[in-house]
């Protein structure tokens, strides 16, 4: 066991983290749900003889809010896809320049996204709109995950950036005796 004692997270970067988590536990939660509501689905329609009414919207919202709201919480655990092939080959001081170009790069590209999402929702929420279809869901609700996921993203992307720049964490995971 290690004698170095490891400063505590600022209250900001630990708030980050337990609400990149919660929407993490959420997303899996609506993955779970709408696996459920497809074999309610194809209970409905292929042993009752019934169609379907909300099951197909309800799934396909469902899966777009576990997205974006689970975004948040891939970043924080690093479970999405990367190639280390490059980090590998660099030393630790270009690991972590190519760590912070990297997540400006993502960091903007979702600022843009969420500056684009924010005045989708909100003129769903203004105007009433919903489906087309008998269920009638209010659009609002299933486009309300986009803004809030890719708020928490930009937030999470944020954290990481001032995690590596202080020197709290390792740039893309990976110790300085990690080479190719």
């Amino acid at each position: 066991m290690s004698s170095k004692r490891s400063t505590p997270l600022p209250a900001w970067v630990a708030a980050v983290h337990a609400t990149s988590r919660a929407f993490g536990v959420f997303a899996a939660g609506l993955i779970v749900l709408a696996i459920g509501v497809v074999c309610h689905m194809v209970f409905v329609r292929a042993v009752l003889g019934q169609s379907s009414i909300w099951q197909t919207e309800f799934v396909t919202f469902a899966l777009v809010a576990s997205t974006f709201l689970g975004a948040p919480y891939i970043l924080l655990s690093r479970a999405h896809v990367c190639v280390d092939v490059v980090p590998l080959m660099l030393a630790t001081s270009a690991r972590r320049r190519l760590h912070f170009v990297g997540s400006i790069i993502a960091l903007v590209f979702c600022g843009i996204f969420l500056y684009a999402a924010l005045p989708w929702w909100w003129g769903a929420w203004t105007s009433g709109e919903t489906t087309s279809s008998i269920w009638r869901a209010r659009m609002w609700i299933a486009t309300l995950s986009v803004p809030l996921g890719l708020g928490l993203l930009c937030l999470q992307y944020l954290t990481e950036i001032w995690l590596v720049l202080s020197h709290r964490a390792l740039p893309f995971g990976l110790s300085p005796e990690d080479k190719l």
